[in-house]
């Protein structure tokens, strides 16, 4: 595996909401912390797959740290969270609660996603200026 000093998203590539969150992160990541991959691209199979992770039950966010450990559902959302500029990090005040709370929630919203936000055929390409952020994308 190589060194990546980024801490990497994987989202799904074809879903309205997680690309807005996408957007929404990286508008409010001013330390450039992130580097994105969708879960469908080579490298977030790749990334998946090294570690384990079976992507027919988490499929909308994990977030890897360079240290190789990893965080899905509601622990990735306020583990990025907390990274982010102005208030929110103070939502990683919700990591009290328990995790199987904070997933029930999580998981209701993820199952729904396409329903309430929609979904596109493809994923989403990046403008020139982002790409840079995307790890799937050719240069």
């Amino acid at each position: 595996m190589s060194t990546v000093k980024h801490k990497i998203i994987l989202f799904d590539g074809v879903c309205n909401l997680c690309n807005g969150a996408v957007n929404f992160i990286i508008k409010r990541d001013k330390n450039s912390i992130f580097r994105y991959a969708s879960l469908q691209s080579e490298i977030g199979q790749q990334l998946t797959s090294e570690r384990g992770i079976d992507t027919t039950q988490i499929d909308s966010i994990i977030l890897i740290d360079p240290n190789e450990a990893y965080y899905i559902k509601s622990t990735a959302a306020l583990q990025i969270a907390k990274q982010l500029s102005g208030f929110y990090p103070l939502l990683s005040i919700f990591l009290i609660f328990p995790k199987v709370l904070r997933d029930w929630i999580y998981d209701f919203i993820a199952k729904n996603r396409y329903k309430w936000f929609g979904k596109k055929e493809q994923c989403v390409i990046p403008t020139p200026e982002l790409r840079s952020l995307f790890l799937d994308q050719d240069a």
